[in-house]
């Protein structure tokens, strides 16, 4: 620990706190916990709750949700920069991974500061190893937005990755997020991973369709991982049919940015080639 020394900054340590069982916590966690006098905090409160349970004590605890100001990540790096070390912790895992403290961690790096990731516990890592769903590659969502056309981008990229999806979900938001899916990939493979290493632990292979119909009330932290869509080298784009259904929408009022996104959800072409080729309709129509 660099602590205050002259003029040497200090260092930020990533500190990965247990998602649900407290013997979870790594020895280098406790370590760090116990050698940095500030800890910046996702939620102050449970943060002292944990530090508590470890007997670690007289900790000065700085609070930095997901709506910190940029004063306030100002006053945290002028704490680095006066040679304090600072734990940021989240509630659960690993700050910064679809938590608060990327804009802390962006401005120490921009100073020049160091960052060190203490490593923990993770529900990414540890849905992706339950899943028996991931080989290789996998592509991390987070947290979906919850309308607008971000979302509609969201569900239409898992209907269409070549990678296996993985995100997190809210036991009150699940259901309509798995309706909206079951509308477009109903048989596709996914396991529900549900409560990770908390006294209720669920680990459940489904496919979408049967988690969509499943009945009773949603509860705890959910992570969903999906199958990859099946890949279909062969499958030829029909640009004939392609070209109709575009001539027809401009043709009823719709504008190109209109048709573009409406085609680009029934066709494996890139979003340019799809407005090329409405382009071309339109232009030929004039």
């Amino acid at each position: 620990m660099s602590g205050s020394a002259g003029t040497l900054t200090g260092k930020l340590y990533l500190v990965g706190t247990p998602i649900g069982n407290l013997g979870d916590i790594t020895l280098r966690a406790l370590e760090t916990l116990k050698q940095t006098r500030h800890v910046a905090a996702e939620d102050t409160r449970r943060t002292r709750q944990l530090l508590t349970h470890f007997a670690i004590l007289e900790r000065t605890l700085h609070a930095l949700d997901a709506n910190a100001s940029p004063r306030k990540i100002e006053e945290l790096l002028r704490l680095l920069d006066s040679g304090e070390d600072i734990s940021l912790v989240t509630d659960a895992g690993m700050p910064s991974v679809s938590d608060p403290g990327t804009a802390l961690v962006r401005g120490a790096h921009a100073r020049g500061i160091t960052v060190c990731p203490i490593p923990g516990a993770s529900a990414v890592t540890a849905a992706v190893g339950a899943s028996g769903l991931v080989d290789a590659s996998f592509v991390f969502l987070g947290f979906l937005a919850r309308h607008g056309r971000k979302r509609k981008d969201a569900l239409t990229r898992i209907e269409k990755s070549l990678d296996p999806i993985l995100i997190f979900e809210s036991p009150q938001r699940i259901a309509a997020t798995l309706r909206e899916l079951s509308q477009r990939i109903p048989d596709r493979p996914c396991t529900l991973c549900r409560e990770i290493s908390k006294l209720h632990e669920e680990i459940t292979p489904s496919t979408i369709a049967e988690l969509a119909a499943r009945e009773g009330e949603w509860r705890g932290e959910i992570t969903l991982v999906i199958a990859a869509a099946e890949e279909r080298a062969d499958e030829e784009i029909d640009l004939t049919a392609l070209e109709t259904r575009a001539r027809a929408r401009l043709a009823e009022g719709a504008t190109v940015k209109t048709v573009v996104a409406e085609l680009g959800e029934e066709t494996t072409l890139a979003r340019r080639e799809v407005y090329a080729l409405v382009q071309r309709v339109r232009e030929e129509g004039e």
